[in-house]
């Protein structure tokens, strides 16, 4: 259910907005990826499979650890094949879940639960004429001007392929050199994330400030997904304390006040900003009880869990949409440090 409603926010305001009809990283044509493709983590041999995956790793092992855990409800984010913060966090929250040891690699043990998802990590998808047409436009910096365009839509076809695939445009182009990302009927590959299982329903959701992650638990308070967050800062702290979910819009209008934010630009003034993936909140705006603060989208996903916020919770518009699929208005919120 999404409530429209205008909403006065520490990340600046939001107006009605339309329903989100689907996740959009369900296509259906995607098909199982063939092995022999360079940086091919289907084609690894058994040695190669049982590789542990840690820090400075980097490669297609690492791209299959990221996708299979991004299956299990363990986000690292964007996927870039290459080991870092936001994937330590995510194979440290599988481990828990799984009651192995915790150390952020992904040893023997957690290869062996991983495994039990037996899906190709690599699908091929075909580029559709929509895909290649857009529209698409190059994002003004200055809120003023931001303020003028139609919609705040992606840049190119390459960042747009990226959010339906949860991967870095990099990571896109390292998997189909000599592709071109913006022609229709081009065939290439992409990580096979929408394989996994729907996400079930969460009570709770708890945002920890340490390790950078939002959890969702379920009524026993059994924690089942994890995805990585950016939790505030100095200036603006993560909130803690106990808050309620008082509703979710899709697809939210920003207002811009720079009176909310402290390293706003001299001279800069309010301005309403259109829908967007591009929008400064993203896709979804998750509303908290607690004044002027939520969960919300962004237009860097690379820089989630490793950038700070105004206060709010941001996560990659994929997993913000994510969440807001799996709770309901009166879901618990824990912020805790």
């Amino acid at each position: 259910m999404v409530w429209a409603a205008a909403l006065a926010v520490h990340c600046g305001a939001l107006a009605a907005v339309v329903k989100d009809p689907a996740p959009k990283h369900v296509a259906a044509n995607v098909v199982a990826a063939p092995s022999a493709m360079p940086w091919a983590p289907d084609a690894l041999t058994p040695a190669q499979r049982a590789r542990a995956v840690g820090p400075g790793a980097s490669g297609a092992n690492v791209l299959r650890a990221a996708v299979l855990l991004d299956r299990a409800h363990f986000s690292s984010g964007e996927i870039d094949g290459a080991y870092g913060g936001n994937l330590k966090q995510a194979i440290s929250g599988f481990q828990k879940l799984k009651q192995l040891p915790v150390s952020g690699v992904v040893d023997a043990a957690t290869w062996a639960a991983l495994e039990a998802d037996q899906a190709p990590v690599l699908a091929e998808y075909v580029i559709s004429a929509q895909d290649a047409a857009g529209p698409y436009s190059a994002q003004p910096s200055a809120m003023a001007a931001k303020a003028k365009l139609p919609a705040l839509g992606y840049a190119n076809a390459a960042e747009a392929l990226g959010e339906r695939f949860h991967a870095s445009p990099a990571l896109l182009r390292r998997l189909n050199p000599g592709k071109m990302l913006n022609r229709a009927g081009q065939q290439i590959l992409v990580p096979n994330v929408a394989a996994g299982a729907p996400l079930p329903k969460a009570t709770t959701i708890m945002v920890g400030r340490a390790d950078g992650t939002l959890t969702l638990l379920d009524a026993s308070g059994t924690p089942f997904a994890q995805f990585p967050a950016s939790t505030g800062s100095v200036h603006d702290p993560l909130p803690v304390g106990q808050w309620k979910v008082m509703g979710v819009a899709r697809d939210p209008v920003y207002q811009f006040d720079p009176k909310l934010f402290w390293d706003a630009k001299p001279g800069e003034a309010k301005a309403t900003l259109p829908a967007g993936p591009n929008n400064p909140v993203g896709v979804v705006w998750i509303e908290l009880s607690k004044k002027h603060y939520g969960i919300h989208g962004t237009p860097e996903p690379a820089n989630i869990g490793k950038t700070q916020s105004h206060g709010c919770i941001r996560l990659t518009n994929w997993d913000a949409l994510a969440v807001a699929g799996a709770i309901s208005r009166g879901a618990t919120v824990l912020l805790q440090e």
